[in-house]
């Protein structure tokens, strides 16, 4: 509790309303603290976590790197099978499990997209999105130790996915941890692989890059709950203009 509330950002008095705004709009209360951590992942991220990701692009040919991505997303389908289920989303919740099951079978356990090219496409869903399906608000924004952007829903739901995720809880089972949390990297590694261009541009074009990730970590998660959808009025009107100027779908 002390530490949280010494790294609260110190809200502005109730007559300054344009100060007030911005501060209510950011839903950083907790910037000072989430400042500090993102320092710390960028050293981690610019060190260890970039340079793996372009020595993994350099040095693994598409084809072998496709078939991961294909592995790794396959495996996760599960989750977000219970995710559709949960929110009452019976067409996309069909769409998952068949997936699943062609991509684990004629797929070769997944290495093959087969699902796609029958016209199948994937989706994801996690908790953190049930959960705003089912109105829990999002609650402050946070940056996490080597994880990155989330807020209070987002990380409640990342860690109900990571314990309660079926194929999590076999390999649980089995005593295979190292498999499980090697999973987690490895979703880490594939993800960074494929957004170097966009963090580098976003880096590079970006006066605030802290501002920047959180404005454009908010705006993809609403249009993540909201299926792509982006009437996205019964969300706290986020899309407005000054995040529309920031990042663009």
């Amino acid at each position: 509790m002390i530490l949280f509330v010494s790294a609260c950002a110190k809200r502005p008095p109730e007559t300054d309303i344009e100060a007030r705004l911005v501060y209510d709009e950011a839903n950083d209360p907790l910037e000072p603290m989430n400042r500090k951590i993102f320092a710390v992942n960028m050293f981690f991220d610019r060190t260890i976590v970039e340079p793996t990701a372009r020595l993994y692009r350099m040095w693994g040919p598409p084809d072998i790197r496709d078939g991961i991505s294909n592995f790794v997303t396959n495996w996760r389908e599960p989750v977000t099978f219970v995710n559709d289920v949960l929110q009452a989303e019976p067409k996309r919740a069909r769409n998952s499990i068949s997936r699943f099951a062609i991509n684990s079978t004629f797929g070769i356990l997944g290495l093959f997209d087969t699902a796609s090219k029958w016209g199948i496409e994937g989706h994801n869903e996690d908790f953190g999105e049930t959960f705003a399906v089912w109105g829990a608000p999002e609650g402050p924004f946070l940056i996490l130790p080597l994880l990155g952007p989330s807020n209070a829903r987002d990380f409640t739901g990342f860690m109900v996915d990571f314990f309660y995720d079926p194929v999590s809880l076999w390999l649980a089972h089995k005593n295979w941890t190292y498999v499980r949390y090697g999973r987690l990297a490895l979703r880490g590694l594939i993800y960074r692989e494929e957004n170097l261009e966009t963090l580098d541009d976003l880096s590079k074009s970006s006066t605030d890059f802290y501002a920047t990730m959180r404005s454009s970590y908010r705006q993809l998660r609403l249009y993540d709950i909201n299926n792509g959808d982006l009437d996205t009025s019964n969300e706290d009107d986020l899309f407005d203009e000054e995040f529309d100027d920031e990042f663009e779908f």
